[in-house]
């Protein structure tokens, strides 16, 4: 997997952070000590070039037990789509300075170092859970997309007992609803499969790489909630 571009701050960061357009929808990435990981859509507020950038403080509903980890010196990921830059994304870690409260809930981040501006219709692979269902020749299997990129996905099949699945199979898998996409259909083939307890972890390539409804699913992933 290539590496994301590496864009020196003092040059160009305010250039690439200035593609986030004030309210531009983001989402966060909280790591508790534990490692375990919380996902989360806020709005991105702005930045004063060299000082600092204001991200709005995510529904304390929905954040749960992780609110407790925004405290000050946390590493905060922040991503969101760029606009008008068609399955690129802008991300870039940095430390809570503090939270505010007035004139609303806000975090307050140090100025990151360096900024990652990448293509979606690279490498680059998202950790997701979307709900589909895999056609194998005619019949429908449950199953969950758990990661997914431009060119294939890692599929977790439910109840596959019954199921035979083999190398360069090809199959059909059918996203019925995910934020806001509906009915999507991708033609894929199988790269490898693995059987686990309760489901089939199989691996395929996309047999339309980098289409739109697969770049859209990308971008839909990218800014969903854990």
């Amino acid at each position: 997997m290539p590496e994301p571009i590496k864009v020196d701050v003092a040059n160009r960061l305010n250039r690439n952070l200035g593609l986030f357009n004030a309210g531009s929808q983001v989402t966060i990435d909280i790591v508790t000590p534990a490692g375990k990981r919380g996902k989360f859509r806020t709005t991105f507020i702005g930045f004063l070039s060299k000082q600092y950038v204001l991200i709005q403080y995510p529904d304390s509903n929905k954040l749960g037990g992780f609110g407790q980890y925004i405290t000050q010196g946390a590493n905060i990921t922040v991503r969101g789509v760029v606009e008008g830059h068609e399955g690129s994304i802008v991300a870039f870690v940095s430390p809570v300075l503090q939270t505010i409260q007035i004139p609303s809930r806000l975090m307050v981040l140090d100025f990151p170092k360096t900024v990652s501006l990448q293509n979606l219709r690279s490498t680059v692979r998202i950790d997701t859970d979307i709900k589909a269902k895999v056609k194998v020749n005619d019949d429908y299997w449950q199953a969950s997309i758990q990661d997914i990129s431009a060119k294939g996905c890692q599929l977790s099949v439910n109840n596959g007992d019954s199921l035979v699945l083999s190398k360069e199979q090809d199959i059909l898998i059918v996203i019925e609803d995910f934020q806001g996409k509906s009915n999507v259909k991708l033609d894929a083939v199988i790269c490898n499969v693995k059987t686990q307890v309760d489901s089939i972890a199989v691996g395929v390539q996309f047999k339309a790489k980098a289409s739109k409804p697969i770049i859209d699913l990308l971008n839909a992933a990218l800014t969903s909630e854990a």
